[in-house]
C-alpha cells in the first residue's frame, strides 16, 4: 500500500561505489560526473545537515522483474571475465551479439553486475522510501539507465534502474506512475516495459530519432493495447534552445499529468541535452535544465502531494555542465534552489580541473564557468494553439516552426486518445 506515515522531506541516495559503474577510460560516461557533483552540491552548502543513504546491490528476484534471467547471468559472466576469472560455457562473441554485452558502447568491465546492480539498489530504495512514506522526494544520481532492454545492455546502461523502480512501486500499491524523461535520448527501455500498462504514463522529450540514438521515439509512438494514450513522445529538432524546449514542455506534459492524475512523478534527468554536450545536437543551458528540473517538481507538488523520484541519465560534459546541472537537481529535491548567480568557487573549480587531468580528452570539458548558470534566456513563449504564431525574438523562425510542427504532432497523437482538444492550448 502506499505509505502515509511521518516522513522527511527529501532522501538523497549516495555511495562512493556508484563510482565503480566505469566502462573504459575512453568512453563518454566518466563516473567522475557524479563525485563532482557531490562534490559542488557539498562545497554550496546543499548537503549541509543531509545523512545519504548507502543503498544495497539489486538482488537477483528484483532485477528479474525486468530482465531476463539468461542475461543477468551472461553480466555476471561478462564481468567475472573481465575480472580476469574463467566461466565455463561463457563466449564474449555471443555475449555481444546476443546480449549487447562489448564493442564501443558497452564494454564489459570487471564486476560490471556488480556495478549495475547497486544503481538499481539506490533507485529502488529511493523508491521504497517514497512508497512507505519514509520521505516525499527522493533523488539518485547514479540512477537513470534507461535504455537497457530486458535481455540486452543499450546506449550504456547495463540494467534498467527506472522501469525496476516504477515496477516497485506498482506492487506497493500505485496504480498511476508518471514517468518524465528529458533525456536528450529517447527514453526506450523504460517505454517498452510499460507500452501496454495503462498504469504507466510515459512522457519523452528528446532530440529527433532520425538524428540520435535509439532511433526511436516518434510522436506516433502512443502506447499499446490498454496502454494506448498511456504514451507520449516529443521529438525535438537538433538546436532547440531553452525558450522552446520549455515551450514544448509545457505544451505537453502538465496536460497529461493533469489528466492522468498520478500519485508519484518519477523523473529521468539526464542532462545531454545542454548545448556543450558532444554527444547530442539539442542547445539548453544550465538555466533552461533547472528550469525543467523545477517545472517537474512542480508538477508532483500540485498532482501528487509532493511525491517525487527523481534519478540521473546521460550527461557527458562531465566536469564543466553535469556537477552544475545535478547539484541544481539535489537543492531542489532539498527545497535548498541554488541561485543561478551563486558562484561555483575557486577552490571546487581548482578540484574539478585537477580531476578532469583523468577524463579522455574529448569529454574533459573545461571548468571555465563561474556560476551556476549559464546565462540561459528562460523566458519562453507559451503555445498558443495557433499554427504560424510568430517566433520571438532571437529565435529563429525555422526552429520556432519545427518546435511547433513538434508540439502539435505529439498533441494530435496522442490528447484525443485521452479525451483531450489537441489543437486547445486550454487542455
Amino acid at each position: 500500500m502506499i505509505g502515509t506515515g511521518a516522513r522527511t522531506d527529501t532522501l538523497v541516495v549516495w555511495t562512493d561505489d556508484f563510482l565503480g559503474y566505469r566502462w573504459s577510460p575512453s568512453h563518454p560516461m566518466n563516473p567522475i560526473r557524479l563525485a563532482l557533483t557531490m562534490s559542488l552540491a557539498d562545497h554550496l552548502g546543499v548537503l549541509s545537515g543531509v545523512d545519504p543513504l548507502v543503498p544495497e546491490a539489486a538482488s537477483h528476484d528484483m532485477l528479474t522483474t525486468v530482465h531476463r534471467a539468461e542475461y543477468i547471468e551472461a553480466v555476471r559472466a561478462a564481468g567475472a571475465t573481465a575480472s580476469g576469472d574463467v566461466v565455463p560455457g561463457y563466449s564474449a562473441a555471443v555475449g555481444e551479439r546476443i546480449f549487447g554485452l562489448g564493442g564501443a558502447d558497452n564494454p564489459v568491465f570487471p564486476a560490471m553486475h556488480e556495478a549495475a546492480s547497486l544503481l538499481v539498489g539506490g533507485t529502488v530504495a529511493a523508491a521504497d522510501a517514497i512508497a512507505r512514506g519514509v520521505a516525499r522526494r527522493a533523488v539518485n544520481i547514479g540512477g537513470g539507465m534507461h535504455h537497457a532492454m530486458p535481455a540486452r545492455a543499450s546506449g550504456f546502461c547495463v540494467y534498467n534502474d527506472c522501469a525496476i523502480a516504477i515496477h516497485r512501486l506498482l506492487a506497493a500499491g500505485f496504480d498511476r506512475i508518471a514517468y518524465i524523461d528529458i533525456d536528450a535520448h529517447h527514453g526506450d527501455g523504460v517505454e517498452r516495459c510499460f507500452v501496454g500498462d495503462p498504469r504507466v504514463l510515459t512522457v519523452s522529450l528528446h532530440q529527433h530519432p532520425t538524428t540520435l540514438f535509439p532511433g526511436t521515439g516518434y510522436a506516433s509512438d502512443v502506447g499499446e493495447g490498454d496502454g494506448a494514450g498511456t504514451t507520449s513522445n516529443v521529438p525535438l529538432p537538433p538546436g532547440t534552445p531553452d525558450r522552446l524546449w520549455l515551450r514544448a514542455f509545457h505544451a505537453i506534459v502538465p496536460s497529461l499529468v493533469a489528466d492522468f492524475r498520478p500519485q508519484i512523478i518519477v523523473s529521468q534527468c539526464g542532462v545531454d541535452s545542454h548545448r556543450a554536450d558532444p554527444l547530442t545536437d539539442l542547445a539548453l543551458t544550465i538555466d533552461g535544465q533547472r528550469a525543467a528540473i523545477h517545472a517537474m517538481r512542480d508538477l508532483a507538488d500540485r498532482h501528487c502531494d509532493g511525491r517525487w523520484l527523481a534519478v540521473g541519465g546521460g550527461g557527458y560534459g562531465v566536469v564543466d555542465v553535469v556537477p552544475r546541472i545535478w547539484t541544481h537537481l539535489i537543492a531542489a529535491a532539498l527545497d535548498r534552489d541554488v541561485d543561478p548567480a551563486t558562484p561555483t568557487g575557486e577552490a571546487w573549480r581548482a578540484s574539478a580541473h585537477a580531476a578532469a587531468s583523468a577524463v579522455h580528452e574529448d569529454f574533459a570539458t573545461d571548468v571555465s564557468a563561474e556560476t551556476m548558470s549559464d546565462g540561459g534566456d528562460i523566458d519562453f513563449d507559451r503555445w498558443e494553439g495557433n499554427w504560424g504564431q510568430e517566433p520571438a525574438d532571437g529565435i529563429s523562425a525555422h526552429l520556432h516552426s519545427a518546435t511547433d510542427a513538434a508540439i502539435l504532432a505529439s498533441r494530435r497523437a496522442v490528447f484525443p486518445l485521452r479525451g483531450l482538444d489537441p489543437e486547445d492550448p486550454r487542455d
